[in-house]
């Protein structure tokens, strides 16, 4: 099936311009999904472009963005945290709502995982939530920046380098994800639950998928994705990986062939 990428903007939580990207199929869409994305990556990272690309193919269209200072949107990263990146969210939501249809499907990746867990309470068409390689804590994210905490913490920011790009953590960044209870929200989700994350995740270690399993009501599932790193950048793992979330959640989303009596 061949698939359709529209280029759009919409307002996120500050009022910058929120850069996005949505994947349509080219026939019947069975079903809206937002997809967010890995800390200080961006919707155009790799692994997601083909993820997203791999679902459409399967109908469901996807919307991937930029989070506030990422990649191609406005604002500054340096007053962004997980909170906001939850607004951020929203935000995306509230415009498939009123420009195609809220998503019935629910997808991050890593500390996008982590926020779309918090947030799937918030919507109440969400009908089952995807995370993959998601850490169990929020707070996580905070051993990236290694020796530069104490100097976060004495001066209030520091410039930390990842991914070979400098970025200017404040603390109220660390504060901010070190308030939230990532398991107590999966604990009340109440949604249907998928976990895929790779046993030899040397980010964000498999324990934490364990975690968030025992944390969630069924139903909920645990697929493995094996040898795959965290960024999904070998196309077979992504592939796989939509394989797996198209298959999976077409229990929850509308069929693409009629139904019989």
């Amino acid at each position: 099936m061949t698939i359709s990428t529209q280029k759009l903007e919409f307002p996120g939580h500050s009022g910058a311009g929120l850069a996005a990207r949505l994947d349509t199929p080219a026939g019947v869409v069975r079903g809206y999904a937002l997809f967010a994305h890995c800390f200080t990556c961006s919707k155009d990272v790799l692994g997601a472009r083909r993820l997203s690309a791999e679902l459409a193919r399967l109908g469901i269209a996807v919307l991937r963005f930029d989070f506030t200072g990422l990649g191609k949107s406005g604002g500054e990263f340096a007053s962004t945290n997980f909170s906001s990146n939850i607004s951020d969210l929203m935000s995306a939501v509230d415009y498939l709502r009123a420009n195609f249809e809220a998503p019935a499907l629910l997808i991050g990746h890593s500390l996008g995982g982590a926020a779309v867990l918090a947030v799937a309470a918030k919507v109440p068409e969400s009908q089952a939530v995807i995370t993959i390689g998601a850490p169990s804590d929020a707070a996580h994210v905070l051993h990236n920046f290694g020796a530069s905490l104490d100097e976060i913490e004495q001066k209030g920011e520091a410039t930390v380098t990842l991914g070979g790009r400098p970025f200017t953590i404040t603390k109220q960044f660390v504060d901010d994800v070190c308030s939230a209870a990532l398991l107590e929200a999966v604990a009340v989700l109440r949604k249907p639950l998928l976990i895929l994350h790779s046993p030899v995740d040397e980010i964000v270690g498999v324990d934490n998928a364990g975690s968030i399993f025992k944390a969630a009501r069924h139903p909920k599932s645990f697929v493995s994705l094996d040898k795959a790193d965290h960024l999904l950048t070998r196309e077979r793992d992504a592939l796989f990986a939509a394989s797996v979330i198209g298959g999976w959640a077409g229990q929850y989303i509308r069929s693409d062939t009629p139904q019989g009596d």
